[in-house]
């Protein structure tokens, strides 16, 4: 087998450079850790990002996995798929919606999301609805709609002209909101908690005030829990602790456990309006991934893991919190919910990913002064001090 320096070394003749990645090769994962090809373990925080919901190579999961991919790996979306069927009545049961659709990726539900609401006005006589508010500091994912929805330069940036119909607004206004909602505007497009911008939570109100705006103008209301939802802030979905539920909700991340999988759940008047033909995926929903989302689903249940997520980040949040009286005025605020937390710092540290890694700690930062923390939701409050013994002595040193 190629050793790490091998492998880096291809890598740079047959990969594209799209990817600015860590200097390791990760050989396998169980539970919080990782290790590299040398054998060197790691407390990993960033779960594939928010991806690795029950854990690495849950035996439960993986167990799902080989019996299913022993039966049947896939199937056309011409046929009936149990497993499809199955995971969307527990997604549906455990949710506002009365429908899902399955894809690939996050930014595949988003791209059906955008989709569905400019085909339900239509359905309806309202052609001319084809316009949607998002946010500033948003992200909605890479593709062209997804990324026409996330209105940052540095991802858009070379790629336009982009779709049009995106207006913009500041996160958390409601009254640029109400001035830009009109009578072309399709859907309201939220992030319960902006995830790659930095972990910022919805301020008390916002949800509710833009579910009164769409109502009253006859706009969706879309929520993007990509990443803050099943399970990750300690309740199935994050815009439960603001009791205001949507229209439309775009699903993925862990909602595998790890296995790639979108989804986008919806009221039935809404699903209705993608009738066949409207709107298909050669890959969608098949009988492995499905078979993936529902063991991880039984692994939250019976592990009570939304629980743990509220506890544990309850309790790894305090400790966050609890660094600053000893590091100098370096932190500026701890912020979250849940196992969905960011540290953010009053000056850039670019170097700490590759210093806390170098310590043994995984992290990721969504910008130079900010780091995010979305580790399993097994994440026990014993390995929460052991992060917190791990990245202690990095934020001293920056502190000076």
């Amino acid at each position: 087998m190629p050793s790490t320096e091998e492998l880096l070394r291809l890598e740079q003749q047959v990969l594209f450079p799209n990817y600015a990645r860590q200097p390791l090769v990760i050989d396998r994962g169980e539970g919080c850790y990782l290790w590299d090809k040398e054998g060197r373990r790691y407390l990993d925080l960033v779960a594939g990002i928010a991806v690795c919901s029950v854990g690495h190579c849950h035996p439960r999961l993986v167990e799902a996995i080989s019996d299913q991919a022993g039966r049947l790996l896939h199937v056309s979306n011409g046929f009936h798929i149990e497993n499809q069927t199955l995971l969307a009545r527990a997604l549906t049961e455990r949710s506002f919606a009365d429908r899902a659709v399955f894809c690939n990726s996050g930014a595949e539900a988003i791209e059906t999301a955008l989709k569905l609401a400019r085909k339900y006005h239509y359905e309806k006589g309202d052609k001319g609805r084809f316009r949607f508010i998002n946010f500033h500091n948003a992200f909605h994912g890479r593709t062209m709609g997804a990324l026409s929805a996330t209105p940052r330069p540095k991802y858009q940036e070379g790629f336009q002209p982009l779709v049009p119909g995106f207006d913009t607004a500041p996160f958390g206004d409601l009254d640029a909101v109400r001035k830009l909602t009109g009578p072309e505007t399709a859907a309201i497009l939220v992030e319960p908690i902006q995830g790659e911008g930095g972990v910022f939570p919805a301020p008390p109100g916002f949800l509710a005030g833009l579910r009164e705006i769409a109502k009253a103008s006859g706009a969706l209301l879309i929520y993007d829990e990509i990443q803050c939802g099943f399970g990750r802030t300690g309740k199935w979905w994050s815009h439960q602790h603001d009791n205001v539920e949507p229209d439309i909700m775009a699903l993925a991340k862990g909602l595998g456990g790890g296995t790639p999988i979108g989804a986008v759940l919806a009221r039935e008047e809404i699903a209705q309006v993608l009738k066949p033909g409207t709107h298909a995926s050669t890959f969608a929903g098949g009988p492995l991934v499905c078979a993936a989302a529902l063991a991880a689903i039984d692994i939250i249940e019976s592990q009570d893991l939304l629980a743990n997520a509220a506890e544990t980040g309850a309790y790894l949040q305090a400790r966050l919190q609890d660094l600053a009286p000893s590091l100098s005025g370096l932190i500026k605020d701890v912020r979250g919910r849940g196992l969905m937390l960011a540290l953010q710092m009053t000056r850039e540290a670019p170097k700490l990913r590759d210093d806390a890694r170098a310590a043994g700690l995984i992290i990721n930062q969504t910008s130079p002064d900010t780091i995010r923390f979305v580790p399993p939701l097994t994440l026990t409050p014993r390995e929460a001090d052991e992060a917190i013994d791990l990245l202690f002595p990095l934020l001293k040193q920056l502190a000076g």
